[in-house]
């Protein structure tokens, strides 16, 4: 007698294990030299402007080409991994920012490393929403948003070994020295990734792969009884062979409202983490603080993200998921407008730090829990598209920020005025995530096939 097994209950049932850490610390390793990458061509910056006598406007434009790289990764790879697999596309995204980074150290005039960097950049953003899709496929429900977020504080800590390595590189072999680290190791991980990493098992069923290579994966995660005699997988959402492109999916009902409110919710929220990533050292500067003071507090913004990630992603996975994230991007606009306020009032010791360390704690685990909210909110055969389109449009987000910034800093508004302002955004994204959730908690059907939506 042929019997049928749930992948999504098995892995769900199973709970985390040793082959779910295995992918989680694999993918921890991509987000890890993505952040050190993005890190380390900042620390090269004053060596090329001596050596090349370029100005910052001049060395501006190669590492901003790096940034739309970022945007343009973003949205080719979710198709790609929808069409091709998970593994393989993010072997090439590995593949493609390890060889750009190499290709760097030998970049000899200003066009070429624009160019190289645009390489470099479209690799590091395919990797992102690779990571997150195959990640959370093998994740359990109740576990998804922890373990993502896990996942991305690769990144900060990638960043910070990139200024370590910095110190220590550059005084020796120079500025090439950091180029090339950054791309020997990817290309070694490319071979670890090739012979560990598995492709994903949601993706082999959607795809009608064979069932004794879906068996095979399942059993190192699960101890089911079943799984030895079953002829057939399938998955808790509703199976088809799309006729539309994965773009076309994730704009055609019932995910076009979800779809438009995440690509919002996105971008406004990488506007704030990101302007005040790339402004804050200057802004408190302005408002009068110390080097020692304005230092140590704008370095709480990002440390409060990584703490936030974790936390905020431990409690969708007990909460509803919409709600605890529009209450985090709430927090973050109120906390952004306190601190705006203390600014102006003259704030300069703990009470400022503390504020700084739980507005980013807020907008920076809320990035970070978005990315698994929509890796939960799509169905498997176009799941990579929704996440990926979803950063891509995020990281124009990004370079508003930085834009916006420049601008605001030109206009000589004051920086309690500019703190105070990025509630709107936030109060933005909440109003969305509600939007999101009275939407789709009224089609029972959809919530019962996408679990953390």
């Amino acid at each position: 007698m042929s019997t049928s097994l749930n992948v999504e209950d098995l892995i769900d049932e199973a709970g985390f294990g040793p082959y779910q850490l295995l992918i989680l610390l694999l993918c921890f390793l991509v987000m890890f030299l993505d952040g050190y990458d993005l890190a380390a061509v900042a620390y090269i910056v004053p060596s090329l402007m001596e050596q090349w006598g370029l100005s910052k406007p001049q060395l501006g434009q190669a590492l901003s080409a790096a940034l739309f790289g970022l945007a343009i990764g973003a949205l080719l790879a979710g198709p790609l991994a929808d069409r091709l697999g998970r593994k393989p596309a993010l072997l090439w995204s590995v593949l493609l920012f390890g060889l750009g980074s190499l290709i760097t150290a030998w970049a000899d005039s200003l066009s070429v490393l624009t160019v190289y960097r645009l390489l470099t950049g479209i690799g590091l953003g395919a990797a992102l929403p690779n990571t997150i899709t195959l990640l959370s496929e093998y994740a359990p429900a109740r576990h998804r948003a922890m373990l993502v977020s896990a996942m991305l504080c690769g990144f900060p800590l990638g960043a910070g070994a990139g200024g370590l390595c910095a110190g220590w590189l550059l005084p020796l072999y120079g500025w090439p020295s950091l180029m090339l680290l950054g791309g020997i190791v990817p290309l070694l991980l490319c071979l670890l990734l090739a012979w560990k990493m598995p492709e994903s098992v949601r993706y082999l069923v959607a795809r009608q792969a064979s069932t004794e290579r879906i068996r095979r994966i399942l059993q190192r995660i699960s101890r089911h009884p079943g799984l030895a005699g079953a002829q057939h997988f399938s998955l808790g959402e509703q199976q088809h062979t799309p006729a539309n492109s994965s773009w076309r999916e994730v704009l055609s009902q019932p995910w076009t409202m979800g779809t438009l409110l995440l690509w919002l919710c996105c971008f406004m929220s990488m506007l704030i983490y990101y302007m005040g990533v790339n402004w804050m050292p200057l802004l408190l500067k302005e408002a009068g603080l110390s080097l020692q003071q304005f230092s140590l507090i704008s370095a709480l913004f990002p440390i409060g993200g990584g703490v936030g990630s974790i936390v905020v992603g431990w409690l969708m996975g007990r909460h509803e998921s919409n709600k605890v994230l529009a209450g985090t991007y709430l927090a973050a606009g109120v906390l952004a407008w306190v601190v705006g306020n203390s600014v102006g009032q003259g704030e300069q010791g703990w009470l400022l730090g503390s504020l700084v360390f739980f507005m980013g704690f807020a907008s920076g685990g809320g990035q970070s829990a978005l990315s698994s909210m929509a890796a939960g909110f799509y169905p498997t055969h176009c799941r990579a598209t929704g996440v990926g389109s979803m950063l891509g449009v995020g990281r124009f987000g990004a370079i508003s920020g930085v834009l916006l910034g420049a601008e605001l800093l030109r206009q000589q508004m004051a920086p309690g005025v500019i703190f105070s302002a990025l509630f709107w955004p936030a109060a933005l994204i909440t109003l969305c995530l509600m939007l999101k959730y009275r939407h789709y908690h009224r089609q029972p059907r959809l919530q019962t096939s996408q679990r953390q939506a």
